[in-house]
């Protein structure tokens, strides 16, 4: 059986496969960007919103007045089922139902 004689590295093999991975490493970054974190980004926003984290002052440095951000906390909690409750009302209205 006829042996193969061993491969000889070419020179621009290192500098090829750093390109390579640094492509790699952009195509999954944008992957992830498109994909998976815009679900996560959306899902954070809403709990931060509907939290009152975007309340003056609320942040890592910042002081909030508690009762204004429990005040938005109650404020767009009790604004969705009232959302709901319009939406019914229009259909009965309108006589989808």
């Amino acid at each position: 059986m006829p042996t193969t004689p061993p491969r000889r590295p070419h020179p621009d093999d290192d500098a090829r496969a750093a390109e390579a991975r640094r492509t790699l490493e952009r195509v999954d970054q944008d992957t992830e960007t498109i994909g998976r974190s815009a679900g996560a980004k959306i899902g954070k926003r809403m709990a931060d919103h509907f939290g009152g984290r975007d309340a003056p002052g609320a942040g890592p440095n910042g002081e909030a007045d508690p009762m204004e951000v429990w005040g938005r906390r109650i404020g767009r909690a009790l604004a969705v089922p009232f959302f709901v409750f319009l939406l019914v009302w229009l259909g009965f209205t309108l006589g989808w139902y």
